[in-house]
């Protein structure tokens, strides 16, 4: 039997603290669903169609990531009816620093309470990933800065295409 985790987020853009909390999980599960939040209270950079397609360059592209264990989904519903249709009882989350902390934990308890059966695991980046957050990668673009340790190459030149 397969072992799922379901990994929910923006990724607006995906960084390498995103990356390795994926390369953590796969040496866990058997294979990571990789859940683009396309809800509307947000304010994107990238569409979701276009975010989707940068995960999997960055993944399957620059990183070489074995795609058979990997799936790179759309979604508007809550996760934890996520976890149902992949037949899954695990959300992983990743832990950048303590100020995460807080919301993670409400979140996880939420959708303990929607659904008993499922856990969140935490999972942290590396200490050199730990300070990387999409808005400030996007911000370091916007000031025309340079982004190549946080994020893979083909997702910098999606963002510097965003912002010419």
């Amino acid at each position: 039997m397969n072992k799922i985790a379901i990994y929910p987020g923006t990724f607006d853009p995906i960084t390498y603290g995103h990356i390795d909390v994926i390369k953590k999980g796969l040496k866990l599960f058997d294979k990571i669903v990789v859940a683009v939040s396309d809800a509307d209270n947000k304010n994107y950079l990238f569409s979701s169609e276009e975010r989707i397609l940068i995960v999997k360059k960055a993944l399957f592209s620059d990183l070489k990531l074995n795609k058979k264990k990997i799936i790179i989904i759309s979604f508007t519903s809550l996760t934890t009816d996520l976890c149902k249709k992949f037949k899954s009882n695990i959300i992983l989350r990743g832990l950048r620093a303590a100020s995460d902390f807080e919301y993670e934990f409400q979140l996880a308890g939420m959708n303990r309470k929607l659904n008993k059966d499922i856990e969140t695991l935490f999972l942290m980046s590396d200490v050199e990933n730990q300070i990387i957050s999409s808005r400030l990668v996007k911000e370091i673009v916007k000031l025309k800065g340079n982004i190549k340790k946080f994020t893979t190459k083909s997702t910098i030149k999606f963002i510097k295409k965003k912002y010419e």
